[in-house]
Order: C-alpha cells, then structure tokens, then sequence
C-alpha cells in the first residue's frame, strides 16, 4: 500500500477520533489527515485546537451527509483512504431521539461510502484506497453468563443505537462484495480514558462522585460490559487499517469484563485515594456511599464480550494498558481538569 497517503478521518472531534488523529500524527507523521467533524455536542473543542499545531492536519467542519461537501473534499484533496469514527454513539439518547442516529449511522454511511466509490473506483479504478470503518461490539446484541463475541457472531441489535451501527456495518459489507471497495471494519468494546465525553459511564460516576452527586447506576448493577482503553484501541485501528485483509472484520476487545457497579466501585475506591478533598466536611466517609440504584434501561443488554483473538494472532496486536492502571490515568486527568475549570 502506498506510502504519502490523505486520510480523511470522520468524526474526529469526538473521544476516539481525537485520540486516534493524535495517535497517527505521532507514528505516521508522512500521512496528511484530514478531520472532518459537524461538531454535536459531543465535539471536544479544547483537545481539537490543539491539533492545529501540525502542519500536516486540516480540520473541515461538515456533515458527512453532504453529499456536495464529500464531493469537493475527495477531489480538492486527492482522498486516498478514509477512516469513518462519524457517528451518534450514546444508548439513552437513541431511545430518546431514534431518527438523528439513523441518519448520521445509517444514512451518512451510505454518503459517504457512495462517494468513495465513485471518486476511487468508477473514475480511477483505484482498488488500493481503503476505506476503513469503526463499529460496536452492540450489533451482536447480548450474551449470556458464558461465551465470546467473534467476528462470526450473529447480529442482535437490540437498541436503535446498535441497529443503526449494524446497519452501516452491512453497508460497508455490501459494497465490498458487490463493488469491490477496499474496505475493512472493526468491532470494538467499550472505551475508556482520559478526554471521555461526560456523559459516558466512567466520566459520569467521576463527575458526579467530586461533585457529592448521587451515582446512577441503571438496574441491578450487574451488566457487563468488556472495557477497552482508547490508546489500545487506537493500535488495533492502525494494525487494521495498514494490514487487515479487504472486506474483513477484527473485534478488539480489552479483555476486561466487569460489571457496572464493579466499575462504579473501583473508581469510588480511587478517587478515596486520590482526590478525598470533594468529600471533606461531608457526612460520607467514602464516595461509595453515593453510588445509587435507578431504574434499568429499556434494552439493556446484560453482557458484552469480545472474543479478539483473530487480530491478536493476524495482526499482532493486544492491548497493553492494565485495567486497574487505566481507570487510574482517567480519573487523575478528570481530577486535574476539574481543578483546571475551578475559577481562581
């Protein structure tokens, strides 16, 4: 695969758009990126400015389902790949507001797939440009006590959030198989780390927990869900994109299966080690003592797990970052922000 490549990079503003940009800026400072990102909500604008210190980085604020606007980027740009992160990712909000994730995932997908096609194989027959898109361990749907998600698993969506992503999944699929587009896709667990949007679960028990809020967690607490940290991710990107076979699929999971209330526990224990100044001149003795039940989720899937040996064993690749040391990097950047923000 060619060496001087222009990387258009969807959705990069978000958690692990911005952390995988930064990631290959620093080891492929050869490739041109470009960061296109209509910037929701959910855009971190701080970590975005940062960005721009580089000389071969270029943000462009747009829709993915602009079609015109894909048009002009793919020929002013001369785009040789595409790495597509662009996507309404938060369960609640997609019980909520169903028809926005179908036209971002769904729609948007399509756009964007549609104008790669024609730009790199109907007008140059181009077949080493790859398009690359990120997806969610979600589209399998739930499993039980035992067992792993392979990438041979059935689709069970069972949230329009998830059955938005398997959509855009099937997709990507089709137009390798029936255009033959480069394309691979990975599959991944939840991630964690530092620059997390707030409204995730591990930002929302951080947030809440230093604030002396009550911690909502949904049912019993026992959903689990397998955690990755965003940097190790990032590695299973790269390997992927530079060495996974077209129309393929790699699951990358952290191997960290815990649940909720596990999860909600752990960082109370931390951040009682680390930041106990929240709580002084309170009644409570530990942040645990906030943690409190609230009625479940519609759809809740109780398990998540990534089986991710077909990467490990292909690729090469395995995550890095221990759990106990992740969760701890996360909170101390949450903590050293919330200072930051303080007013002096």
């Amino acid at each position: 695969m060619r060496n001087h490549r222009t990387i258009l990079v969807t959705g990069g503003a978000g958690f692990i758009g911005l952390n995988l940009i930064q990631y290959f800026l620093g080891n492929h400072p050869h490739y041109h990126i470009i960061n296109l990102d209509k910037l929701t909500y959910a855009a971190n604008m701080t970590e975005l400015e940062k960005l721009k210190a580089h000389s071969n980085y270029q943000f462009i604020k747009g829709d993915i389902n602009d079609r015109a606007l894909l048009e002009q980027l793919f020929s002013d740009h001369g785009i040789t790949d595409v790495i597509h992160l662009a996507a309404e990712s938060h369960v609640d909000r997609s019980i909520e507001a169903p028809d926005v994730f179908i036209q971002t995932n769904v729609h948007g997908t399509f756009t964007l797939l549609d104008v790669a096609k024609k730009h790199w194989l109907d007008m140059r027959n181009d077949q080493k440009c790859r398009f690359h898109h990120i997806s969610t361990d979600e589209v399998y749907g739930s499993l039980g006590q035992d067992g792993f998600f392979t990438e041979h698993t059935a689709y069970a969506p069972n949230s329009p959030y998830s059955a938005s992503k398997a959509a855009s999944d099937f997709l990507v699929r089709s137009y390798f198989h029936t255009y033959g587009l480069n394309t691979v896709t990975t599959n991944c667990s939840n991630n964690y780390g530092p620059r997390q949007h707030s409204e995730k679960l591990i930002p929302t028990i951080i947030r809440k927990a230093v604030k002396l809020e009550r911690i909502p967690i949904y049912g019993d607490g026992k959903n689990i869900r397998d955690w990755l940290f965003v940097l190790d991710h990032c590695r299973g990107i790269d390997l992927a994109f530079h060495k996974g076979k077209a129309g393929e699929t790699y699951n990358i999971g952290g191997k960290n299966e815990h649940t909720n209330i596990e999860i909600a526990t752990t960082l109370c224990g931390i951040l009682d080690e680390i930041a106990p100044e929240y709580k002084k001149g309170t009644r409570i003795s530990s942040y645990k003592e906030l943690i409190s039940f609230v009625s479940d989720r519609p759809g809740h899937d109780r398990r998540y797990a990534i089986d991710a040996s077909r990467i490990e064993h292909e690729l090469g690749w395995k995550a890095e970052e221990g759990f106990e040391s992740g969760l701890r990097k996360t909170v101390e950047w949450y903590i050293h922000e919330n200072q930051q923000s303080k007013p002096t």
